[in-house]
């Protein structure tokens, strides 16, 4: 008396039709610009609410300023004179960097804040100028405008520049583009800022051996060969300064390394450098021993400058170019760092929000005589470690540098560039971070090659050049991600229904007569022939398996669940590998397809061609069926699915 099998029961696959266009587009364009869905908060509220609601989401201060109170305020005030003295000397140094009159700096410090902290959606981040957008533009305007041949043309270009960065900011953050900040990976930050912390710290050797001339190039060789081609300039007196105030610095970093809770003695050191560097220059008269200072700065607020915007197009390419990559550099750093110091708090920063605000403060900038400026993060990390609440401490820094342009600038003068030569090189001293490229090398040595694109071509050919050699490796690799993606055998972990990579997990078992392969990217135009000779690679290396065991293969699952979507081409793909299959009494079945690529299939019939009973919701489900088939009698010596219990929807 034979025994019967018993048919197994399927579990329910949906083919239900393919969403309208409308839908589908309304779908696709949520997850693409508003994957956060920020309107969510408006539903279900009456038209006050909403209109409260939408005030305190683009303009964040309606949101916090009335819950501020005094015990807030206490701690933005520490916090806010803290970074003031931190944002005069660096101010002072960056404007510097720029070849741009120091004054310039300390205005960047004081128009700038106030817009932020109406728009920026971080409590944390204070805003000031950076060493490496002040290099990139100096090294770009500087390429069409000399800064000692024409400085006020020099000058009307800088703000240009910062005017066309503030408009890209504010356009990405409201068409939602922040992917684009998302193509300078962490990888090529890394390696972009410590190539530029090379070259800055070279580039300051000019302040610390006092030299009078020096090449306008920024390669690693052409700063060496000015150093020493000019050496007959070099003065002892201005070495001995620039080391000992070096050192000094060093010093209250490794303190504030050692001893965390004493971070505000690195803090106050620039503040310091300064102070007995003018006190110094001013009783010695250094300025008559070689020891050059920064001159005179005129007492009062930014002036206006909406009127030395200069769109001239002779020179608009060049600025538009500045523009742009400054913008991004400074975007993916300000945002960076803004969303590294919310997760310490367990709090959020809304990238497009911050696109937004720091495109606002750059246009009103450029307005009254304020060059590029973002998220520094010295600068943030001594507001958050002074314990700020709120963005009122870029307000109480803002009203700090207002006092100061007022009352203080003048006192300013007599400091000695070789001071702001060693406050510039011990800030980028700690932007080399040999720890972190290590860690990479360890991890992934392509992302370690992207970072040493990004650090060798900024450091021995230029910035723009080193940041683009960076981004294409970047997109390499994402191109052979599209084109050469994941897939992979798997098998039954034992004593589980689960089913695994076989190459990971060595003791699961195969399934006799059954290979299932899971495919785990997009099927496109760009990797479907990949992916076609992979499957039947698979196969072949199966079936050699298969013949020396004794046994037959008859059976090829694709587990589709990684696979996102799917193409025209993609789809005639699967359809030749089934075709090939066929030919040799290969039957092949597809498991859980998602929405987008169910409905891709339906349209193109291909549901029709493989037929609904070989469209399986899960890995187990298949492989029962598979075994019913394989156990049932097979007169003629082929296998069906099709008459397994079948319920669709």
């Amino acid at each position: 008396m034979g025994s019967a099998s018993i048919e197994p029961q399927r579990l329910v696959v949906s083919f239900a039709p393919p969403r309208d266009f409308v839908t589908t587009l309304k779908s696709d364009l949520k997850e693409t610009f508003f994957p956060d869905d920020p309107f969510q908060q408006f539903r279900n509220e009456k038209p006050s609410r909403r209109l409260k609601k939408a005030l305190q989401y683009f303009i964040p201060i309606f949101e916090w300023l009335p819950k501020y109170n005094f015990h807030l305020f206490r701690y933005d005030l520490l916090a806010g004179i803290t970074i003031t003295s931190l944002a005069i000397p660096q101010g002072i140094s960056y404007a510097r960097l720029a070849s741009l009159p120091p004054i310039i700096g300390l205005y960047s410090s004081f128009v700038p804040p106030l817009i932020y902290a109406v728009f920026g959606n971080s409590k944390h981040l204070a805003v000031g100028t950076v060493a490496a957008c002040s290099l990139f533009l100096q090294s770009t305007i500087s390429d069409v405008v000399s800064p000692n041949d024409d400085p006020a043309l020099y000058l009307r270009l800088i703000f240009t520049s910062t005017f066309i960065t503030g408009i890209f900011q504010t356009a990405l953050g409201f068409l939602r583009l922040g992917i684009l900040v998302d193509f300078l990976s962490h990888s090529t930050i890394t390696g972009f800022m410590g190539g530029t912390a090379i070259i800055i710290c070279l580039q300051q050797l000019k302040g610390i051996f006092g030299l009078l001339h020096f090449t306008t190039k920024t390669d690693v060789i052409s700063v060496i060969h000015a150093i020493f081609k000019n050496r007959k300039e070099w003065r002892w007196e201005s070495i001995v300064v620039g080391v000992t105030f070096l050192c000094f610095l060093q010093v209250t970093t490794y303190v504030r390394k050692k001893k965390p809770k004493l971070f505000w003695v690195s803090a106050i050191a620039p503040m310091v450098t300064v102070v007995v560097g003018c006190l110094f220059a001013y009783f010695t008269h250094a300025d008559d021993h070689g020891i050059q200072i920064v001159g005179h700065l005129k007492k009062g607020i930014n002036p206006s400058s909406i009127g030395l915007l200069n769109f001239d197009s002779k020179y608009l390419a060049t600025v538009i170019k500045a523009g742009l990559v400054t913008g991004l550099i400074a975007l993916a750093e300000g945002i960076a760092i803004g969303r590294s110091f919310a997760i310490m708090q367990n709090e959020q920063v809304d990238g497009n929000k911050e696109m937004i605000a720091f495109g606002f403060m750059n246009i009103v900038g450029s307005f009254t005589s304020c060059y590029l400026t973002t998220g520094p993060f010295s600068k943030t990390a001594v507001n958050f470690n002074s314990g700020c609440k709120t963005a009122m401490s870029n307000i109480v820094m803002a009203v700090s540098m207002a006092l100061t342009l007022l009352f203080l600038a003048s006192l300013f003068s007599h400091t000695p560039l070789v001071a702001l030569s060693a406050i510039i090189m011990s800030a980028m001293l700690g932007l080399i971070k040999y720890e972190e490229a290590y860690h990479l090398y360890k991890v992934d040595k392509f992302d370690f090659i992207i970072c040493m694109a990004a650090f060798f071509g900024v450091a021995f050919i230029s910035m723009e050049v080193g940041l683009m050699i960076s981004v294409g490796f970047s997109l390499i690799r994402a191109l052979l991600y599209v084109a050469r993606p994941a897939s992979c055998k798997l098998g039954k972990v034992p004593n589980s229904t689960i089913y695994r990579d076989t190459e990971q997990y060595p003791d699961s078992a195969d399934l006799k007569g059954i290979l299932v392969l899971q495919l785990g990217s997009p099927i496109y135009f760009a990797n479907s022939t990949y992916i076609r000779e992979r499957i039947l690679r698979w196969i072949r290396e199966e079936q050699a398996v298969s013949n020396f065991e004794g046994s037959i293969l008859e059976h090829v699952l694709l587990d589709l669940t990684g696979v996102t979507s799917i193409d025209i081409t993609g789809i005639e793909t699967l359809i030749e590998v089934r075709r090939t299959l066929l030919a040799n009494d290969i039957k092949m079945a597809i498991i859980n397809p998602r929405i987008k690529v169910m409905e891709k299939m339906i349209a193109s019939k291909f549901i029709d061609i493989i037929g609904k009973e070989y469209v399986f919701l899960s890995i187990d489900d298949a492989t029962e069926a598979c075994r019913f088939s394989l156990q049932r009698p097979k007169p003629n010596g082929n296998c069906s699915l099709e008459d397994s219990s079948t319920t669709v929807v």
